[in-house]
């Protein structure tokens, strides 16, 4: 009778264990270039600035049936931006704007993940640039996922925010900036 017992309460709690949500942890493959952070922003006013950071890391963890339960850690070189002009890039990293040397690192990591419609998600979490952090919500799409042809599974996002550059320490005549990560993970 005590090994029935043993067996069922075992089978119970695996009936428990395979109900629970699992997320996935995947690392944004930068190095084989299917991952982005670009920016665009006002340039007085009268057209835009475009750009990108080279150098950046991450990592996030997914839940399909359980969204809430994911999160997202992303750390960028803010020295890497590229706004493919190499006298302005100076400028823009100098203390006129993002302080590179004082403040090297931009990060997202998020505080919260809400599920929308069809594969949108509302991620917020916390986005500090210039030494000042604020909290965002980045508006995501699941792009997809599968396994790879190197036998690697791997998931895809797009996510993007407009945030104030004044909120950051940044001039306010830049107005508003517009910030897009397109991220390729590959599952761990």
């Amino acid at each position: 009778m005590k090994l029935v017992k043993t067996i069922s309460c075992s089978l119970v709690g695996m009936g428990l264990l395979i109900g629970q949500a699992i997320a996935e942890d995947y690392v944004i493959d930068t190095k084989g270039a299917h991952a982005s952070v670009q920016f665009k922003a006002s340039h007085l006013g009268y057209s835009y600035v475009i750009g990108r950071f080279n150098t950046f890391e991450g990592t996030f963890s997914y839940d399909e049936s359980d969204p809430a339960t994911s999160s997202v850690n992303v750390t960028i070189d803010a020295a890497s931006l590229d706004s493919n002009h190499a006298e302005r890039d100076k400028h823009l990293r100098s203390s006129d704007f993002l302080e590179t040397d004082t403040h090297p690192i931009i990060s997202f990591v998020s505080t919260g993940v809400e599920a929308g419609t069809e594969d949108s998600l509302a991620i917020t979490g916390d986005l500090s640039i210039h030494g000042i952090t604020k909290s965002v919500v980045l508006d995501t799409v699941h792009i997809g996922n599968g396994k790879d042809p190197w036998g690697g599974y791997r998931r895809g996002f797009e996510g993007s925010t407009t945030v104030a550059a004044e909120d950051f320490g940044l001039p306010a005549w830049v107005g508003d900036v517009e910030i897009t990560a397109i991220v390729e993970g590959i599952r761990q």
